[in-house]
């Protein structure tokens, strides 16, 4: 977990084990996720940089600085070779985790980008922003291969299906899309009635799950399209 104490935090779900404290960000932690294999953490902080750590007691981590602003997503790909990290300077960037260091940009985007994502057998890198597109690109031409402009508002969060032939995206706009990204075109459309600030595939790709500013989770049925279960619970 990361949080506005500039510290990761990697927790033990057995009883009595202590949490791992780590230090090294200079402010807020804004995203934190683990390596396919468990082996590396990675964390993007408001302090323009992107850490990867060794999830042991010594806490050891290695720096990667080429953003301008707060990175906002960070994002294994499948094999863990690479990650790619979104930023409020506009930019997707993709580095090599085995070398660690910064590959390229990718900088169509006009405004923040919130989120960037690998497709399942990454190749291609999904993007959400601020300025109200989706973009998809191919990762190894670095080319914008489609921007999905449905939204009427920014896009806050996005997914690959499991299948890698579909993407979802979450708008301020109260709205969730799902496109097929072979065809380019939209596949659902789901209207709420608030902000909806992330989701999240079932690994069957049958079920999308989302969190919405009005405190309540979402099970979409993808298959028949439609809001299967609303979930209440947070506060």
């Amino acid at each position: 977990s990361g949080s506005m104490d500039s510290c990761v935090m990697i927790w033990n779900m057995k009883p009595q084990m202590r949490a791992y404290r780590f230090l090294g960000h200079e402010d807020a932690v804004m995203c934190v996720q683990f390596s396919p294999s468990g082996h590396l953490v990675a964390s993007g902080s408001r302090d323009k940089t992107v850490r990867l750590w060794i999830p042991s007691i010594k806490g050891e981590s290695t720096v990667f600085k080429a953003h301008t602003a707060t990175v906002r997503c960070v994002h294994f790909s499948g094999d863990g070779q690479s990650l790619v990290t979104a930023s409020d300077d506009k930019t997707v960037k993709v580095w090599t985790v085995h070398r660690q260091k910064f590959l390229f940009s990718l900088s169509q985007h006009t405004n923040w980008v919130r989120c960037a994502k690998f497709s399942p057998d990454g190749q291609l890198i999904v993007s959400s922003s601020d300025d109200k597109t989706v973009k998809l690109w191919d990762k190894t031409s670095r080319e914008c291969i489609h921007s999905f402009c449905e939204h009427g508002g920014s896009a806050s969060h996005v997914d690959f299906h499991p299948s890698g032939t579909c993407i979802a995206a979450a708008g301020t706009d109260k709205t969730v899309n799902v496109w097929d990204i072979r065809m380019n075109r939209l596949l659902q459309h789901y209207q709420g009635n608030a902000v909806v600030n992330s989701l999240s595939f079932h690994p069957s790709g049958k079920y999308l799950v989302t969190a919405s500013n009005d405190s309540t989770l979402k099970i979409l049925d993808l298959l028949e399209g439609r809001l299967l279960y609303t979930l209440h619970g947070h506060q």
